[in-house]
């Protein structure tokens, strides 16, 4: 009796021996080696993990003829950041999908926009639709990965970033807030304002002074989180 094939991993093309590549690559100064061992050995992954993000996710509002080239691209912004990979910190196939991935949903909105100023309006009505059906489906995982960061982020550096009690106990609240972020629809700006004030006895001037602190954080943690997937500060 023949012997049952096992079903092939998705995540074959990119396997342990390609993250010790990695490993080995950036453990070196010599750069012919590195140039043997990407090429041997992280190249066709690379190759493998751009191809499967483009049609996976639909990437396709781009400036090339040829989605060849596209591939290229996000092959080379994926070398551009594979110093920043840390081994130990998580594994390589799950650091560079979310770079490539970040660097795919930046080029492609980028060229969904241009697409949209030329289009015909029912046409982009239509691309709005798919668009939007995308970032609901997609996007979310991503995001609750940065937000654990950002929540872990800041409670470390929640008492260093408040010096008075009741703007602690706004962060706080709101870092709640966001550990049920799973609840969160149900809810709209004003609704969390009156949540947090209801919870803390705080005025609303007190809670958009501390929200403001929080955003720009935010926005500073997020963007390094698109350009290396991680929040280094952690």
């Amino acid at each position: 009796m023949a012997k049952k094939r096992g079903r092939k991993s998705k995540r074959q093309y990119f396997t342990e021996d390609t993250e010790l590549a990695i490993i080995e690559y950036l453990a070196s100064d010599d750069q012919h080696l590195r140039n043997r061992i990407y090429n041997d050995r992280i190249h066709h992954s690379f190759y493998k993990l751009a191809e499967n993000l483009i049609h996976t996710f639909k990437f396709y509002y781009t400036e090339v003829d040829d989605l060849e080239d596209l591939k290229h691209e996000v092959i080379c912004f994926l070398l551009e950041k594979l110093h920043y990979f840390k081994a130990g910190k998580g594994k390589a196939f799950s650091y560079f999908s979310i770079v490539g991935k970040n660097y795919l949903i930046l080029y492609n909105n980028k060229n969904y926009a241009k697409k949209k100023r030329k289009a015909d309006p029912l046409e982009a009505d239509t691309d709005d639709n798919i668009l939007n059906e995308f970032g609901r489906q997609e996007v979310r995982n991503e995001k609750k990965e940065f937000l654990d960061m950002y929540i872990d982020y800041m409670d470390k550096i929640l008492l260093t970033s408040f010096k008075k009690s009741e703007e602690v106990m706004v962060a706080d609240a709101i870092l709640t807030v966001f550990r049920r972020r799973e609840h969160l629809e149900i809810f709209n700006k004003k609704a969390i304002y009156i949540y947090i004030r209801e919870i803390t006895g705080m005025e609303t001037t007190t809670i958009t002074k501390v929200v403001k602190v929080m955003k720009k954080i935010f926005n500073d943690c997020y963007s390094e989180y698109l350009e290396t997937g991680y929040i280094y500060k952690q």
